[in-house]
């Protein structure tokens, strides 16, 4: 059995669904620059749009419980490497995030499409992550 198909199995198995080679594993940048009415902005895999929050210093999330509720992170994976200008930085919880710049990076659970913006000046400290 190849190592992909090992990986596909433990997927299935553990009920990950795998759409395709991981964009880390090809090398890809963790995030994508999409077209919004704002203009270019950074989105995650799916084209959500991205943002960065005010109160966070370089390299330091401040966004935790309720909070990273409703600005879910971009998490990096356990083997995920810093790449250009995107870094991995560890979270009050343990787990990684992906940042950009030294600002980490977060979605709005009230955009509800690709391409959406909503969050950009959400109580003043919200902002779209520009590349």
């Amino acid at each position: 059995m190849t190592s992909t198909a090992r990986i596909t199995a433990l997927a299935f198995g553990l009920g990950i669904a795998l759409s395709g080679p991981s964009a880390l594993a090809q090398g890809k940048e963790p995030a994508m620059t999409g077209k919004t009415a704002m203009g270019p902005v950074l989105t995650d895999a799916k084209g959500m749009t991205l943002y960065v929050f005010d109160k966070d210093t370089a390299g330091k999330s401040t966004c935790n419980g309720p909070c990273a509720a409703n600005w879910p992170p971009l998490m990096a994976d356990a083997s995920a490497k810093p790449m250009g200008k995107y870094t991995v930085i560890a979270r009050d919880d343990g787990s990684r995030q992906w940042a950009y710049n030294g600002k980490p990076l977060y979605t709005w659970a009230k955009d509800a499409k690709a391409g959406d913006t909503t969050g950009d000046g959400v109580n003043s400290v919200w902002h779209v992550a520009k590349p």
